[in-house]
């Protein structure tokens, strides 16, 4: 009898074990982030304007606020956050193995990756490939390049891109592949090569830290369609519900013109959307997803909104992207009126 509640009581020790197991695999991924304490997510640190350091070593950037701004919004504040900075080529395992709660990286959304890697949320940035070149090369356009060596990235659409491009245009290259822009950067700064291809954000960014900028031209060529898109790991939908409806209430907040100086203030307007963005009446599903009511008023109070996160980065406190009449203006009829119109940052509503 005393063997048999022996067997009994470890069996049961056994089950249990195996249920908590479980429990925790199931547990969601919003539940684990606040078990934790912050956001892990994955980003770059060489690419000015999106993902780099500070004269202070502070990493920030573009695409580091809409990690801040995912941790402002499921933990209320933008600081818990652990930021992992990777290559190129460790994106698609770092999302596979589910490393990371949110990959934010200058990434192309394309059709491979994301049935391999994730589920990418609406694009946060349009781009495309373009070519550097320094002046005494003497070329104007990407048809001249015939016979060049060319850096690139490995790993990245870029890659591909530039083959696509001379291939079709029967051209020869002499490609040379490096793992990050910063090394790529500094090897064609040396002429180890005459041209550096990969987003032309990129390399606007990047000619800029030049020691001659003005030396250095990009090509006005546009050879590919890049939108950069934020990506989740796949099999938990509230979590991409959740990310998407961040980068949502980013963009409709500067098209309301709620800003990160004026919520409070805002919280008395008139105007139904304004009030139900900022959960003073009326829901868009902040309880199903988990949020709280007034989860855009902490997201658009710590880190702004789409406008002035562009701005701080990429735009005339930037980088120096123009933005009025481009693609990464907001829609054409969106209900601002003092904000760039015409372009495709656009959200589902929030209804």
């Amino acid at each position: 009898m005393r063997l048999y509640l022996i067997v009994v009581s470890l069996l049961a020790l056994a089950a249990l074990a195996c249920s908590q197991d479980d429990e925790d695999e199931s547990a969601s991924r919003l539940q684990n982030v606040q078990d934790g304490g912050k956001v892990v997510c994955a980003t770059l640190d060489d690419t000015p304007g999106f993902g780099f350091l500070d004269a202070d070593g502070n990493l920030g950037g573009f695409d580091v606020d809409l990690c801040r701004a995912v941790a402002a919004a499921t933990l209320g504040d933008a600081d818990a956050v652990e930021l992992r900075t990777i290559d190129a080529a460790e994106r698609g395992p770092v999302m596979q193995a589910g490393e990371v709660d949110l990959l934010v990286w200058v990434t192309t959304w394309t059709s491979s990756r994301d049935a391999a890697w994730g589920d990418f949320v609406p694009t946060m940035f349009y781009d495309g490939q373009g070519f550097m070149v320094p002046d005494r090369l003497g070329v104007s356009s990407a048809y001249d390049l015939g016979g060049a060596a060319v850096c690139t990235l490995s790993g990245t659409t870029s890659e591909l891109n530039v083959e696509d491009f001379f291939r079709q245009n029967r051209m020869q290259y002499n490609p040379t592949i490096y793992e990050s822009a910063d090394i790529a950067l500094d090897a064609y700064g040396k002429g180890a090569c005459d041209v550096f291809t990969t987003d032309r954000s990129a390399l606007a960014g990047l000619r800029g830290t030049l020691p001659s900028p003005d030396e250095h031209m990009i090509l006005p060529e546009v050879i590919s369609e890049e939108p950069l898109t934020p990506l989740v790991p796949h099999g938990d939908s509230q979590w991409f519900d959740i990310v998407k409806t961040v980068l949502g209430i980013l963009i409709h907040a500067e098209a309301l013109g709620v800003n990160s100086g004026n919520v409070a203030q805002m919280t008395t307007s008139d105007s139904p959307k304004v009030k139900r963005l900022l959960g003073v009446e009326g829901s868009w599903g902040q309880a199903d997803m988990g949020l709280d009511t007034t989860v855009a008023q902490t997201v658009i109070t710590q880190v702004g909104n789409y406008g002035e996160i562009y701005d701080r980065h990429l735009g005339p406190n930037g980088i120096g992207l123009p933005r009025e009449g481009g693609r990464n203006a907001l829609w054409a009829d969106a209900p601002c009126t003092d904000c760039p119109k015409g372009g495709q940052i656009y959200a589902a509503p929030l209804r």
